[in-house]
């Protein structure tokens, strides 16, 4: 972000000028994505476009995008995963203010203001898979070798009974 642009802004006065504000973060700056990513180097780029809806109420179009390096939970690679997202939101005094049947997010201000880098951050979180996996599973982690495969893996005619020894142990606990 650039010296002398504030990260917490007043909703109300930007929605009142529909204001477009454009900023520009380090991933490393983000704590709650911090520890999904295999390497913090990288940045977010994010779209605020302040507005009001019916009814007098404030919002904004927040759009990102990123390509953070994300922990792939089948290998534990590090993969890259590109994002743009966008969604509306309505900004409210608290969560239980919230319009029943709003199409558009609620989010809640404190004292008037939000954080662009918290709105962002949020933004981010939700377009991140929920497990994160690389695009290729056959080829996803650490190449095995034929030798290693055939060791692991049963004969097509051997019949696997993983639990046969289950019924001798619980004999002996009785």
């Amino acid at each position: 972000m650039a010296p002398g642009f504030p990260d917490r802004v007043d909703c109300s006065h930007l929605a009142g000028d529909a204001v477009a504000l454009e900023r520009d973060y380090r991933l490393d700056e983000m704590p709650r994505v911090r520890d999904l990513l295999a390497d913090t180097r990288g940045s977010l780029h994010a779209n605020f476009a302040f507005k009001r809806f019916d009814a007098g109420r404030i919002g904004a179009a927040v759009e990102v995008e990123a390509n953070p390096i994300l922990v792939c939970q089948r290998c534990l690679q590090g993969f890259e995963f590109p994002v743009k997202s966008g969604s509306e939101i309505e900004f409210t005094a608290d969560a239980s203010d919230a319009p029943a049947g709003s199409p558009r997010e609620a989010y809640a201000m404190s004292g008037g203001t939000v954080s662009l880098k918290d709105l962002a951050e949020e933004e981010l979180l939700l377009a991140l898979p929920i497990v994160a996996a690389c695009a290729a599973p056959a080829a996803c982690g650490p190449a095995r070798t034929g030798a290693d495969e055939s060791e692991t893996r049963p004969r097509a005619d051997e019949t696997r009974r993983p639990f046969a020894g289950l019924q001798e142990m619980l004999k002996k606990t009785r």
